[in-house]
């Protein structure tokens, strides 16, 4: 069944539900925000207690002020990235990744601030650094479990908000079905609205229509509804500016569904050009503390790796050159962030250097391979010089994988979208990569493939997903029989 028959037979065995168990925590969204407020500010206060009384540290008054500071700079960093606003219908990574953020940045603060106005204290750098990181997991730890209870109690029907839909468009039913499959969110369906009489409605549609437009606007005035989707086409823009006007005059939230390939937007937010606002159709997820983030993550990584592997990469470099004439490293160009060329370092597998409009991928008991160069790609060893090119900012550890100059230009003229993953920098391993989607792309389609696995990573980048990533990579992404 495709999603188009699937969403008209959910909304045909719906019915309207009683509104009457939204709870009081729908109607205290404040109260709610307070308390998590609350919550973290006695992790926070009570774990730099438990540590200074764990290592036998004594709390003076330097101390306090210490951990003043942390707390204000805790709020202040919370405001700036909305820790505390509603995380109804976001993901949970999201909400997890914007409480680590958030504590990065008051430590940063406490330790900046701390050094210019507090003197010595009694509390040892290792109760400190205890402090910070089990401050870290309980903030991380509580606000999951939180989650997971909230979502539990919103699939009983409680601490749940009333939505409805306006417009009896194959989006609107997509939006309602999406409402009733994702009950955790708290968020109830209670029908939809359309001025358009049955025979003018797609004949699957006509029985879920509950009413017309102007009975929806009267129901959010009586306070019955606390959400409103607009599905209306984008073509209808007087008729969306009316609703909106009329929406105004209640306290319902109001969202409207764009039409436009909405689901097919990479990182879309909106921006403001002076008085105008605009959409970014494709843009980049590392903007602003993500960027910062980003790169702090390869540089950490990519120095304690380095410092690991120094001594297999020596004898590597002495395999090449012993069993094979020519450089220890091959240096090749491909495209870096946006589809600027950069220069990739590999330890030489090859007997030919291929750099030029035309390179020949590797392939199976392929002659052109060293005596030691088939084991290296098969063991990905020979990407190692690669983490260089992460410590200068050209590639990350996690990303698309990066290829030849040649085999993009020849790959963005017949896959959409290609060049879209050069929105991020290049990486040594990547959401593809760990999904078997490595070597020899004799097929268009292998090579879609590790397009689709791309773009996906973009749109779900975290911290977590890298580290899992590398993880991934770690325990099963560096051998791969396709690699030759």
């Amino acid at each position: 069944m495709d999603n188009k028959e699937e969403s008209n037979k959910a909304l045909k065995s719906h019915s309207m539900e009683p509104s009457g168990n939204a709870g009081l925590i729908v109607r205290n969204q404040s109260g709610f925000s307070t308390f998590y407020r609350i919550v973290d500010l006695a992790i926070v206060t009570m774990l730099y207690y438990a540590s200074a009384m764990y290592f036998g540290s004594t709390i003076d008054a330097a101390s306090l002020l210490l951990l003043f500071i942390n707390v204000v700079c805790f709020q202040i960093s919370a405001e700036g990235v909305e820790l505390y606003r509603s995380w109804r219908g976001h993901g949970t990574q999201e909400m997890l990744r914007a409480a680590a953020i958030t504590w990065a940045i008051s430590i940063f603060a406490t330790l900046t601030l701390g050094y210019f106005f507090v003197s010595e204290i009694s509390i040892s750098s290792t109760a400190i650094l205890l402090w910070f990181a089990s401050s870290f997991v309980m903030l991380i730890v509580w606000r999951y479990v939180m989650r997971k209870f909230l979502f539990k109690i919103r699939k009983s029907g409680h601490n749940s908000r009333r939505s409805i839909v306006i417009g009896a468009t194959q989006l609107g039913a997509n939006v309602a079905l999406q409402i009733q499959n994702n009950e955790h969110l708290g968020i109830r369906f209670n029908g939809i609205f359309d001025d358009r009489s049955g025979d003018r409605l797609q004949h699957e549609l006509q029985s879920t229509v509950l009413g017309k437009i102007d009975d929806a606007i009267e129901m959010a005035k009586r306070n019955e509804v606390d959400y409103i989707y607009i599905a209306l086409p984008m073509s209808a823009e007087n008729r969306i500016r009316s609703i909106l006007e009329q929406c105004s005059d209640t306290t319902a939230s109001v969202y409207v569904i764009p039409n436009f390939f909405m689901y097919n937007l990479l990182n879309a937010r909106w921006q403001t050009v002076g008085n105008v606002q605009a959409l970014s159709v494709y843009d980049t997820p590392f903007q602003g503390a993500s960027d910062v983030l980003k790169r702090m993550e390869d540089i950490v990584l990519s120095i304690a790796i380095l410092i690991l592997i120094s001594l297999p990469m020596l004898c590597i470099a002495a395999a090449v050159k012993a069993t094979s004439k020519g450089p220890v490293i091959f240096k090749q160009k491909r495209y870096g962030l946006d589809g600027k060329q950069i220069t990739v370092y590999k330890f030489r597998s090859m007997t030919t250097q291929d750099n030029g409009p035309v390179v020949k991928q590797a392939t199976k008991n392929d002659a052109r391979l060293t005596k030691i160069g088939g084991f290296l790609r098969r063991t990905s060893l020979d990407e190692l010089p690669q983490f260089i090119n992460v410590l200068q900012g050209k590639m990350s550890i996690v990303g698309p994988r990066p290829h030849a100059v040649a085999h993009n230009e020849e790959y963005r003229k017949i896959i959409t979208g290609y060049m879209l993953r050069h929105k991020v920098k290049p990486g040594i391993t990547g959401w593809a990569q760990v999904n078997g989607l490595r070597g020899e792309t004799e097929t268009t389609n292998k090579m879609v493939q590790r397009v689709e696995y791309d773009l996906d990573y973009i749109h779900r980048w975290s911290i977590w997903f890298d580290m899992k990533i590398i993880f991934m990579t770690v325990f099963n992404g560096f051998l791969n029989k396709n690699a030759y």
